[in-house]
């Protein structure tokens, strides 16, 4: 019996992760037709247009679905309001610390899972009641932890302390790589950067086959000062490197961000002054493809490779 699959009830060990203008009602609702947990990005959305996603995603799926949170973000006392309001099941918090709002949340009858980048955030998490947890390796697109460590090494130190269920995010999107992390020590996988790719993503068009375009090395992390997250390397991220060069302050670097980026780049398709996150295994996305074909896909790479493994029988 797998952990994540009883803690969700849904079919397949496979959480679609909840980023910010990829994540709408239509993809949340897809991956939970297709067996998985659709998460609905929060992080984009005024509150009454997460109401509407909500609300939307359940007349679209009779499955689970959930709502991830970045609790850095304005209006939050609203949008938990809106989830609890709403009816919202399960839901993810991140990019703040658990103990904020997951008694109010479980109060609730919501299933709680706090994202962490390591093994010293996932015990407070557990301390703090949560159900489950995400530990994200480096190698994830988006914003990211500043420990900087890979999810092969996280996995395995985060299941040595913690008791509770462990997804594992950062750098899967096969079902090999998610073989690999459950034989590591994880219960279930967190996808993003496969999900971004996907015919119901709500990410521009032009964005999406520039995810396909990208080749290793083509991701970096960056603006560690403020919030590191990793991009494609446009022209954006050019001119990030080029303010480096002079030892810019904070107060610089935040000039130079400004407002709106993430949406510029992923939602309006701007190539070049945009904000494109991504991770590292965008090498490994060559086709943009259906949220079940994606699914289907990993089950049955999952499965080659499981019975695969006889051959190292020693």
């Amino acid at each position: 019996m797998n952990k994540i699959t009883t803690l969700f009830k849904i079919k397949y060990p496979i959480i679609q992760g909840g980023m910010i203008w990829n994540s709408g009602y239509k993809l949340a609702s897809a991956v939970s037709n297709a067996g998985g947990l659709g998460l609905i990005g929060a992080g984009s959305m005024y509150p009454e247009v997460l109401r509407e996603h909500i609300q939307k995603c359940q007349k679209a799926t009779s499955k689970p679905f959930g709502v991830n949170v970045p609790m850095l973000y304005p209006n939050i006392e609203e949008i938990m309001k809106i989830i609890v309001d709403e009816g919202v099941k399960i839901v993810f918090t991140s990019a703040g610390s658990p103990k904020t709002w997951t008694s109010y949340l479980k109060e609730n009858g919501i299933t709680v899972v706090h994202v962490v980048s390591s093994s010293v955030f996932a015990l407070k998490a557990q301390e703090a009641g949560v159900d489950a947890i995400v530990a994200e390796g480096f190698e994830a697109g988006g914003h990211n932890g500043r420990e900087e460590t890979t999810t092969l090494t996280l996995i395995p130190m985060v299941k040595e302390k913690i008791k509770i269920p462990i997804i594992a995010a950062g750098g899967i999107a096969s079902g090999r790589g998610m073989l690999a992390t459950m034989v590591l020590g994880a219960d279930g996988v967190q996808v993003g950067s496969r999900f971004a790719a996907s015919i119901e993503s709500s990410a521009h068009d032009s964005f999406k086959q520039t995810i396909i375009n990208t080749k290793e090395g083509d991701t970096q992390l960056t603006l560690k000062e403020l919030a590191p997250v990793r991009l494609i390397k446009n022209k954006f991220y050019e001119d990030v490197q080029h303010l480096y060069e002079s030892c810019p302050t904070k107060e610089e670097l935040s000039a130079l961000l400004g407002r709106a980026r993430a949406k510029r780049g992923m939602f309006e398709g701007d190539l070049m002054e945009g904000e494109l996150e991504i991770g590292q295994i965008a090498g490994l996305i060559h086709e943009i493809k259906s949220a079940k074909a994606i699914i289907d896909e990993m089950i049955i790479d999952f499965n080659t490779a499981r019975s695969e493994l006889t051959k190292f029988d020693f």
